[in-house]
């Protein structure tokens, strides 16, 4: 009985003990390439909330990048890839995108897809329209994640620093040159 009664607090608790299980960290793979070529919505969208990844495998966090879009606003992918999901997830329009020549996925939602599984997608090219509900931020806006198989990642690492960045452009006076005269 007492050899029962320990296999079964042993069967009870130990799925406590696996949640408290801190995420991997240097086992995640390589570096992120920064390969992107655009923003999922607008030119220099505001982030509404950041990529806050969570202490634990199932502990709270933030596994990806919530942008500022209005309803209807298109959805671009960031890099180029091949559609791997478009569908609906949980009452949700979702689509997820395998990046090419990476072990890389992006995921964006809720979209309202224009492509099917299957279909290949350049950089900048739209993949759906912002849906107008299913959010989870308080305004309107799209989800964006990053996955390395079912490792979440900070999907603005995609980004490299001239598209992350970029401000308006600005003309500089290059000392030694003088004006031209009018």
């Amino acid at each position: 009985m007492g050899a029962a009664l320990s296999g079964l607090i042993l069967a009870v608790l130990t799925p406590w003990a696996w949640a408290d299980d801190p995420l991997p960290t240097s086992d995640s793979g390589p570096p992120v390439p920064a390969i992107g070529r655009a923003w999922p919505v607008g030119t220099h969208p505001m982030v509404l909330r950041g990529w806050e990844p969570p202490a634990t495998v199932y502990g709270r966090g933030h596994r990806g990048v919530d942008l500022a879009a209005s309803a209807g606003t298109p959805v671009r992918a960031v890099a180029a890839g091949r559609v791997s999901f478009a569908g609906r997830v949980a009452g949700r329009g979702v689509v997820s995108v395998q990046l090419t020549g990476t072990d890389l996925r992006t995921t964006y939602e809720p979209v309202r897809p224009s492509v099917k599984r299957g279909d290949q997608v350049a950089a900048g090219e739209p993949v759906g329209t912002v849906e107008p509900t299913g959010s989870h931020c308080a305004v309107t806006c799209v989800h964006w994640g990053l996955l390395r198989d079912e490792t979440y990642l900070d999907p603005l690492s995609l980004l490299p620093p001239w598209l992350l960045n970029r401000g308006p452009s600005r003309l500089l006076p290059v000392l030694g040159v003088p004006l031209p005269s009018a």
